[in-house]
């Protein structure tokens, strides 16, 4: 028992005194683990410490480069909806691909867009950025970028400039002009067509392992929205930013 701890129970001896945690930790520590919370008596000013972590929302999108509803979701809905929560809310996969069929032609894959070969051009160009960046917070700027431009395939260096001028350029075009882009739209192919159940239209949102229904929805009508409700934890700022839904858009096979 610490010496004052000691000498109150000498003068006090009815009074039942409990020992807490001695507090050795600088204050920028105190709410780093919830051990060192109780020892420091933080726990109230411990947000973080406030409420258990809850799994994020698992979203992954099936797109395509230059499908109008697919750009149009992208920029305004998922991107926006990326910036209103903490990170640790949502966990999103991009799989540029779509409605684009492929073949093998002399052992090497070919693939053929809906939209054109320009748009075979932006799906590779953004999964070599994703193969680039490697970190999402790296990589979904420059394609949000690139999406709200006037053209998803021309505006790469720009769009890196302002948002990753860490990324090389020339990794990325080199990327697409070799068996590396190859490899990853082939990739996102197969990612594609193991859809159960397959695809019927881009934007194709698969939220928490689930696509149809209410929540393929209300992905597209509301994402803020839908991801608000369905996280666990104690709910962000941003979803107070919740919309009403509105009418979504998609582009057939």
């Amino acid at each position: 028992m610490a010496p004052a701890l000691a000498l109150l129970a000498l003068l006090a001896p009815g009074l039942v005194v409990v020992a807490l945690p001695a507090c050795d930790y600088p204050a920028h520590l105190w709410c780093s683990s919830r051990e060192i919370a109780v020892a420091c008596q933080a726990e109230s000013r411990c947000a973080n410490l406030s409420h258990p972590t809850a799994p994020p929302v698992e979203l992954s999108l099936y797109y395509e480069s230059l499908c109008p509803a697919c750009r149009g979701f992208l920029v305004e809905q998922l991107f926006t909806t990326w910036l209103l929560l903490p990170s640790e809310t949502m966990n999103i996969t991009l799989v540029p691909y779509g409605n684009a069929q492929e073949k093998k032609v002399g052992g090497k894959w070919q693939f053929q867009c809906q939209h054109g070969s320009e748009e075979c051009l932006g799906n590779m160009i953004q999964a070599c950025l994703m193969h680039e960046g490697e970190n999402f917070t790296t990589y979904f700027p420059v394609i949000f970028c690139m999406e709200s431009g006037t053209s998803a395939t021309k505006n790469l260096e720009a769009c890196l400039q302002v948002y990753a001028p860490q990324l090389d350029a020339g990794r990325i075009a080199a990327c697409v002009r070799g068996d590396l882009g190859t490899a990853l739209m082939h990739r996102n192919a197969q990612l594609t067509e193991a859809l159960d159940p397959p695809h019927q239209y881009v934007p194709w949102i698969v939220v928490n392992g689930v696509r149809g229904g209410s929540k393929g929805l209300g992905a597209q009508r509301s994402l803020l929205r839908l991801v608000c409700q369905l996280y666990q934890g104690e709910k962000p700022e941003g979803c107070q930013s919740a919309k009403a839904p509105k009418p979504r858009d998609v582009c057939k096979r």
